[in-house]
């Protein structure tokens, strides 16, 4: 078995330019979430326990194995991911805000409100003593 068998290789266009997706085969995962767990400190047996409990440690190492094997190109792999993620993010904060979620926040604020506790009086701040002067 060749190492690229373990993923399925996806192209695609965007509004913001062509986009690859790789993807543990069998599984939704993008091998970037896997590589990032492992760039955090996480072992394999961790990320499978923990993290991803639907993949097999054979599927984690080959995942880490071929992010070795072609650093650069996965790297360049994340970020363009990261940077078209954040493009699409940007797009939607310019939109402009529903009327649900104008709702919503009024509801929080309501709540809110009525959590706060009462204005507390404050003890006044002592004078500092100045020395006298004879």
């Amino acid at each position: 078995m060749q190492l690229e068998d373990y993923f399925e290789f996806e192209n695609f266009d965007t509004k913001f330019g062509p986009v690859e997706k790789i993807r543990v085969k069998g599984h939704r995962i993008g091998i970037e979430h896997v590589v990032g767990y492992f760039k955090e400190g996480l072992s394999p047996e961790t990320i499978v326990r923990d993290v991803y409990p639907s993949l097999n440690l054979e599927k984690v190492y080959a995942t880490i194995l071929y992010y070795e094997a072609n650093k650069q190109k996965i790297e360049e792999y994340i970020r363009r991911c990261d940077e078209v993620g954040e493009q699409y993010y940007q797009e939607y904060l310019q939109q402009p805000e529903s009327e649900a979620l104008r709702r919503v926040k009024a509801i929080q604020a309501s709540r809110q409100q009525q959590k706060a506790p009462p204005p507390t009086a404050q003890a006044p701040i002592p004078r500092s003593a100045e020395p006298s002067v004879p």
